[in-house]
């Protein structure tokens, strides 16, 4: 099987992917596809991300970054699933998984086209904290992407009418907004991606504070405030 033809020919044509997904057509298929396509783009993409302190870290971060999309998904998606039974939603299990499958080898498909530019900077540019920001805000450009294509997806293949409808897509953009709760959390969890140049090499890190106030730091970093 081309699974790199099938992830290609699922982005050139996303309208008839969605007719595929919503009569239940080739969604194993596309499962391993994206799985297996989506997990290659995302570790050379970690490997960048990691090579600001060596190997090991470029090695560690190739293998974290798919897993922790993936992981993601996986802790994500039961409450997805029932959210749209409650609504009365037919779809199954497969079509959400197929479809946050397809989400997310879009945002790995983003991040490898990104990876050019995020590896010149990193080979032209000796400054971890602009290294680290550069990469948080080409992951989180990316996500949106992903995202965004969900959503449309979801009001694609929703087989809802009137007042349930509503109800279904309401409960989607309470779960996009766990889903990037829960993703960046597991960011921090599965830390360090990008390592500390000179220190010690550490697979992971103890588990403290949390993503968004060491998000603010590194902007007091840069801002000169700390």
């Amino acid at each position: 099987m081309n699974y790199f033809g099938i992830v290609m020919e699922f982005l050139r044509d996303r309208i008839k992917f969605l007719q595929n997904v919503r009569n239940g057509k080739h969604l194993e298929k596309y499962i391993i596809s994206f799985v297996l396509c989506s997990a290659f783009f995302f570790a050379i993409y970690g490997g960048i991300m990691g090579s600001f302190s060596g190997g090991l870290q470029a090695i560690a971060s190739a293998i974290k970054l798919p897993a922790l999309y993936l992981l993601t998904l996986l802790i994500c998606l039961p409450a997805l699933f029932f959210f749209n039974v409650v609504s009365g939603s037919k779809r199954t299990f497969l079509h959400y998984f197929c479809l946050l499958l397809a989400s997310m080898s879009a945002i790995s498909v983003m991040l490898f086209g990104f990876a050019p530019i995020v590896l010149f900077f990193r080979l032209s540019i000796n400054d971890y904290l602009f290294f680290t920001l550069l990469n948080i805000v080409v992951l989180a450009a990316s996500s949106f992407i992903g995202v965004q294509f969900f959503y449309r997806s979801m009001h694609f293949i929703n087989d809802l009418q009137g007042k349930q409808k509503i109800r279904s897509i309401s409960a989607v953009k309470g779960w996009l907004v766990l889903y990037g709760f829960v993703g960046s959390q597991l960011g921090w969890t599965l830390r360090p991606f990008f390592g500390v140049p000179g220190a010690e090499f550490e697979f992971f890190r103890p588990v403290e504070s949390n993503f968004y106030a060491a998000l603010l730091q590194i902007f007091g970093k840069i801002l000169g405030l700390y």
